[in-house]
């Protein structure tokens, strides 16, 4: 067909022929996800939900895992260390916004990106979070004593006060939480729900079985494509 389009057609025209033999164009690339882990944890729990996001047709290069030492301050230290790990996967993949992804301890870190970091709005589409310990857990004074983070995660401490003043979830950003009643981390199960936010019942799960559950699996992606 090509040799066809050369012998009968002058140059400006054999330019529309090659065009009109071309594939379609490609559907525009997904919204990068960054998935952002909990507690005492490491990016490799992201591993299942990974694959499921790419059963539905996502690829590597859109699916990111920021780690970090969950040990330090939300506020001083690992929202920063978000903001600019979300700034690179803009400029890695071209993309104006990510969807963020978090499990437990995670949702703080996020959350305060979101709320307080002057891109963290614009940047974001969608924010969904795992177990958070969105209003603090009563378990974080286990460890409160010697550790900052879990200082983070106490009811009523800097961090759960300033996330609380004004609007829970600000911005055009569409925000999703998923909650257990059967979560022996979160204390009160009812940490996990924000005002504002399409809040989802779970079921009895344990706190990490939230990362595998087949049900939660599918109301993210679900949630991400909306």
């Amino acid at each position: 067909m090509l040799r066809t389009c050369v012998r009968i057609v002058p140059l400006f025209a054999l330019v529309a022929c090659l065009l009109a033999q071309a594939p379609a164009e490609a559907a525009a690339a997904r919204t990068p996800v960054v998935f952002v882990h909990g507690y005492n944890a490491d990016p490799g729990v992201w591993g299942g939900l990974r694959e499921d996001f790419k059963a539905d047709g996502y690829t590597d290069a859109e699916l990111y895992s920021f780690g970090y030492d969950t040990h330090r301050s939300v506020n001083e230290v690992l929202s920063g260390e978000l903001a600019a790990y979300v700034e690179n996967v803009r400029r890695q993949t071209g993309a104006s916004q990510v969807d963020l992804v978090a499990h437990s301890f995670g949702s703080l870190v996020t959350r305060w990106y979101v709320k307080f970091d002057g891109a963290g709005q614009s940047s974001v589409a969608h924010w969904v979070s795992l177990a958070g310990p969105n209003h603090g857990t009563s378990t974080a004074w286990a460890c409160a004593l010697w550790d900052q983070a879990c200082r983070d995660m106490t009811p009523g401490s800097y961090v759960q006060k300033r996330l609380a003043e004004g609007d829970e979830t600000p911005g055009a950003v569409r925000y999703a939480t998923w909650w257990s009643n059967c979560d022996e981390v979160i204390n009160p199960d009812s940490s996990v729900p924000l005002t504002g936010a399409t809040n989802n019942a779970a079921g009895c799960l344990d706190h990490n079985a939230l990362l595998g559950d087949d049900g939660v699996s599918q109301g993210v992606r679900a949630f991400l494509s909306s």
